[in-house]
């Protein structure tokens, strides 16, 4: 019997399902636009420094779902200077402070992808700090038909942006 649509062994994310087959701005690089405060994109800033800045996933994984980035078009981390390195390494301890206090989250997934072959969707580098909980519904059971609730980015995006402004 062919599967259907409401088949519970499909997994389906509306929200990032159009994104991944390609529903994207027509922009050259979407997080050079969120720097130069374009309205092309949707824009979640939650704080900018000297070099970079942060802003959650249009498209989290869990609520606070964060993405630091340099103000400049980087494609690979071996470009930044050493200023950059270090402003990138406090920001990202900064970013999990905040989420700390906000969330309390109970570990974090931290990371990059480097290139389209590792995943990355968009060349422009940036790292992505993800919140993660002992609770929080696996594969499975968004599969067997369970629902995430997942805070609305903007609420998200005015919580997380004075939190920065209190630990800056």
């Amino acid at each position: 019997m062919p599967n259907r649509p409401d088949d519970r062994d499909h997994l389906f994310v509306p929200t990032k399902f159009s994104y991944v087959h390609g529903d994207r701005p027509k922009v050259d690089c979407i997080l050079c636009e969120i720097v130069a405060e374009r309205d092309t994109v949707d824009r979640l800033e939650v704080c900018r420094t000297e070099h970079f800045l942060v802003s959650l996933n249009l498209h989290p994984y869990n609520p606070g779902h964060l993405m630091v980035f340099p103000r400049r078009h980087v494609l690979h981390p071996v470009e930044f200077t050493d200023v950059e390195v270090l402003e990138r390494q406090r920001l990202e301890l900064r970013a999990v402070a905040v989420l700390d206090r906000l969330y309390r989250p109970r570990g974090y997934n931290v990371g990059y992808n480097l290139g389209r072959a590792s995943g990355a969707s968009i060349e422009h580098w940036h790292l992505h700090i993800v919140p993660r909980y002992e609770r929080e519904l696996g594969f499975m059971d968004i599969i067997g038909g369970a629902k995430i609730m997942v805070e609305d980015p903007i609420r998200t995006r005015e919580r997380v942006r004075e939190a920065f402004a209190q630990e800056g």
